[in-house]
């Protein structure tokens, strides 16, 4: 299991570019994030979206076509661009713009690498934290913050379900697939709750500081990098159905070992 600085040579330097590619675009967030001026609009689902989420967007196409020219790119501010090669990459510029248009710093940059329709790799990185977690099929999750060395990243090894940690992004995106009961089961099953929630409750899943994350609702972008960091860290990730897919239209994601209570008590 090789460490992050030798996946230059793998997929023709698409996994260390997808490093690179995905700073790139969350250090460019950081041009607004807190800005006094910074405005936001509605989409058509009335979800948050701002300049910053389409210029990083932007910046990440920009410079997989530069690089990459044949793969297909599918982000979520703009439309897919269907290239010809094996690879598929799967951005989302700021997961959490709801936190990052409040000057909170746990939002994320999202981007993941697809082989031939699976998953090859993905990276959280957290902008205003500097704190980062890739993963590539294979090789393990790993993880650094500022002025550290890469570290692998690993799930808890928690079994008492009464001793997690459950995190998930806004509690009424239950409510809005008619699964408030669920989340109220869960809730009453665990020691802690929080709304940490979006990339960033992901990554503390894979680096054992909370035992599940779930999104009732959610497009590829928002976990398509999701599956190989946890999975890699040694959890699992699926649907609610309990199936491994980041298309299902929602998301589960586990230190392994509490998965298949949790996907019980969302039943």
């Amino acid at each position: 299991m090789a460490d992050p600085t030798t996946w230059n040579t793998m997929h023709d330097q698409r996994c260390a570019a997808m490093i690179d590619i995905a700073m790139a675009a969350g250090k460019h967030t950081l041009k607004y994030y807190r800005h006094p001026d910074l405005e936001y609009d509605a989409k058509k689902d009335d979800s948050p979206v701002t300049i910053a989420d389409r210029e990083a967007e932007q910046l990440v196409r920009d410079l997989i076509a530069k690089q990459f020219p044949n793969d297909t790119v599918q982000g979520e501010e703009f439309a897919e661009a269907k290239g010809t090669s094996d690879y598929r990459w799967i951005v989302d510029p700021i997961d959490g713009t709801k936190s990052f248009i409040c000057g909170v710093p746990l939002y994320s940059t999202l981007l993941a690498v697809e082989y031939q329709g699976e998953p090859l790799g993905g990276v959280i990185f957290i902008p205003a934290l500097d704190e980062i977690i890739v993963a590539v099929v294979g090789q393990g999750s790993w993880t650094k913050t500022t002025g550290t060395a890469w570290q692998p990243a690993s799930v808890s090894s928690r079994s008492d379900i009464s001793e997690a940690v459950f995190v998930t992004s806004e509690v009424d995106s239950f409510d809005d697939r008619d699964a408030a009961e669920a989340y109220k089961r869960l809730e009453k099953s665990v020691r802690i709750t929080r709304s940490w929630g979006d990339g960033y409750g992901y990554l503390l899943v894979a680096t054992g500081r909370a035992e599940m994350m779930i999104d009732p609702i959610c497009n590829a972008w928002d976990v398509a990098a999701i599956a190989p960091i946890v999975t890699e860290a040694g959890g699992k990730f699926t649907d609610w159905k309990g199936v491994e897919t980041t298309r299902g239209g929602d998301g589960v994601g586990t230190n392994g070992v509490l998965h298949d209570q949790v996907l019980e008590l969302l039943a």
